[in-house]
């Protein structure tokens, strides 16, 4: 899925680690990202987050999108800064499931910028995934 999605490769996403529900990810903040307040567009962030995700909740196999999410800015990032989103699978229940991903700066367990929650929903083999 990720090899496919060119938006997270344009904007340089690495993928580290996915598996069984969990999923981690990294981009770097650079001059494009930073809006008028120089501080990290909070688009770029959510995307990371949305890319972590979809990485996560496809981690098990089904072709699954996003059916909804939601992002809680906590602290400004800055060009240069070196993010990381974790998600992790808090339920699956059906055809659905609930991911929490945390954006950290720096490293992994760094400081935390945002909070994101995204729900999934896998779809049959013949539809066309649209989204996360």
């Amino acid at each position: 899925m990720l090899d496919d999605d060119h938006a997270s490769k344009a904007l340089g996403i690495e993928l580290l680690e996915a598996s069984d529900g969990n999923a981690l990810a990294c981009m770097r903040i650079t001059e494009q990202m930073v809006n008028g307040h120089s501080i990290a567009h909070g688009g770029y962030v959510f995307l990371l987050a949305d890319t972590t995700f979809a990485c996560a909740c496809n981690s098990h196999g089904p072709v699954t999108v996003a059916s909804g999410a939601e992002i809680t800015f906590v602290a400004p990032g800055y060009e240069g800064d070196l993010l990381y989103a974790r998600a992790r699978e808090r339920t699956r229940f059906g055809r659905s499931g609930i991911y929490d991903i945390t954006v950290h700066r720096d490293d992994p367990q760094g400081p935390v910028l945002a909070e994101f929650r995204g729900h999934s929903r896998s779809i049959n083999s013949g539809g066309k995934a649209s989204h996360g």
